[in-house]
């Protein structure tokens, strides 16, 4: 079995989790912003857009997933953050040298 290094390791999973992390991250993403400008731009009321805070914060999900779905999302932008940096960085080392 060949021994594959870290950094390839880590893009081998950053490719097969990004499509995972991806919607999860859009609606929620999607729906902060739809709120915001909402209520700033279009004059909305808390009242009116409060199902995009259902949406956005996981409230659909019920008390006990929600907590769960906040840390999943907050830990797959994590890592996507990390390694896809990790990549970038050593595409543009490879090129420097």
């Amino acid at each position: 079995m060949p021994v594959t290094s870290p950094l390839v390791r880590a893009r081998e999973l950053h490719s097969r989790l990004a499509p995972w992390v991806l919607l999860p991250l859009l609606v929620t993403m999607s729906s902060g912003v739809t709120y915001r400008l909402a209520r700033d731009w279009f004059g909305c009321t808390r009242e009116q857009v409060h199902w995009l805070m259902v949406i956005h914060e996981g409230e659909w999900l019920g008390e006990t997933l929600e907590p769960v779905v906040v840390l999943l999302n907050a830990t797959g932008l994590l890592w996507m953050l990390v390694t896809g940096g990790a990549i970038l960085l050593n595409r543009w080392r490879r090129k420097v040298s």
